[in-house]
């Protein structure tokens, strides 16, 4: 047994030296199984057995993750109160985005500094957005947490714990630092508007990856404490409640595209993360008649989508958020992708719409002005793992995405093409 068990970890050894990754990098004690709220803890542990195993596919994949992670070592942590001014109530720590599609259509003068009016121009982002908001910064925070937290789980190096816990530290939680938990200013319009209800997407699109990080490390990381862990829940229970009392929060509910999915879906990870089952639930199965009937066609178009002059991106952008809510449903009971609505609506159709453009079988007949094949492979996946047997066949045949194929280790669909919803 002793020379069999010797041998095993010689194994082990080699397999993860020949992708590059010493053994220590994957071979420390399994931490509990996480309380995530999109992507299951259970299915994190186990593929912790299997790095620990040496399994060569994931140890492959490991390195791809950890280089991502090693990114962020050297950068943050970032803070809303940095801005060049202040959002427009004044209040420093309130967060502050500006309207990615819209553009200024007179001269700047000194008596017209913005160069208003602003126009719209859908699909063309105006650079000035990502300086003096903090659209990008909070990006960098939702990224950087979940690659950290990620890394951390898979190779118990704490160097990449503490910096995870900093992030979300100076973000949410010091007082010096933190931001409200609101989004009153998300994607202002200069001379318009102090902040819309379609700035909440500026979260909903990707929180929910915060909301799992956290839940990683408090499996017991390293530099993540029993009072950042109360204190993130009293923020997050802030965030929630304000999403459903305020009128942006109410307004944005109400969307008929991907803006209301994301809102779904942002509303049902937070009911999840603050303990309210009930609320999360109810979420998820109102979005078969209110999400699903009426954005996607018999045929498994989403029309909506396909009218923007990025139709590609925000097709597969709109199941990135159906997949994560059905990932949140399965936690609460409910299975999203056995739905089938009246037209025989369904994900799977949705999902199995995009695949001769995946696959590059045939070429995307619809409107786009910059078409990454790539951009889908996360939703095929989660349509593979959920049953679709043509998303599986699919498989082969993705394009990876540029950092690798990373799905085994985080398994919940991210916007692989992301620009500014």
């Amino acid at each position: 047994m002793r020379a069999r068990s010797r041998l095993g970890v010689v194994l082990v050894a080699v397999a993860a030296l020949a992708a590059g990754v010493t053994p220590s990098a994957t071979a420390h004690p399994a931490p509990r199984v996480p309380g995530t709220v999109v992507l299951d803890g259970a299915g994190l542990q186990r593929a912790k057995a299997r790095l620990d195993r040496g399994d060569p596919r994931l140890v492959r994949a490991l390195r791809s993750l950890t280089a991502r992670a090693d990114g962020w070592l050297d950068q943050g942590p970032w803070t809303v109160v940095d801005k060049p001014r202040p959002a427009p109530g004044g209040d420093v720590h309130d967060y502050l985005s500006q309207a990615p599609y819209s553009w200024p259509s007179q001269p700047r003068t000194a008596d017209n500094p913005w160069g208003c009016p602003y126009v719209q121009r859908d699909g063309q982002r105006n650079p000035e957005v990502d300086t003096g908001t903090d659209r990008q910064d909070a990006e960098k925070v939702f990224d950087s947490a979940y690659d950290l937290s990620l890394a951390w789980y898979y190779t118990g190096q704490r160097r990449y714990a503490e910096k995870a816990a900093s992030v979300l530290r100076t973000w949410f939680l010091a007082p010096d630092t933190r931001m409200n938990p609101n989004l009153d200013h998300g994607q202002f319009i200069p001379c318009r508007y102090d902040g819309r209800a379609i700035g909440i997407i500026d979260f909903s699109q990707s929180y929910t990856s915060v909301l799992d990080a956290v839940a990683i490390l408090d499996t017991g990381a390293p530099g993540w404490t029993k009072g950042d862990r109360s204190a993130m829940r009293d923020w997050n229970t802030g965030f929630r409640d304000w999403l459903t009392d305020s009128a942006f929060g109410k307004e944005e509910g109400a969307a008929k595209n991907n803006h209301g999915t994301f809102y779904d879906l942002l509303l049902a990870a937070l009911a999840g993360a603050t303990g309210d089952r009930d609320l999360a639930r109810r979420t998820v199965l109102d979005a078969r008649s209110a999400r699903i009937d009426p954005q996607i066609a018999a045929d498994g178009s989403q029309p909506q989508e396909l009218a923007r002059t990025r139709s590609w991106h925000y097709s597969t952008f709109d199941l990135v958020a159906y997949t994560r809510l059905a990932a949140v449903g399965r936690h609460v009971g409910v299975n999203l992708w056995a739905y089938e609505g009246p037209d025989g609506q369904s994900l799977f159709k949705a999902v199995d719409f995009l695949l001769p453009a995946a696959t590059g079988a045939r070429p995307w007949p619809y409107p786009e002005l910059e078409f990454h094949r790539f951009a889908a492979s996360d939703v095929v996946h989660a349509a593979a793992d959920a049953g679709d047997r043509a998303a599986r066949a699919a498989l082969p045949r993705l394009e990876t995405p540029p950092g690798g194929d990373l799905w085994e280790l985080r398994p919940a669909a991210e916007q692989l093409d992301s620009i500014a919803g």
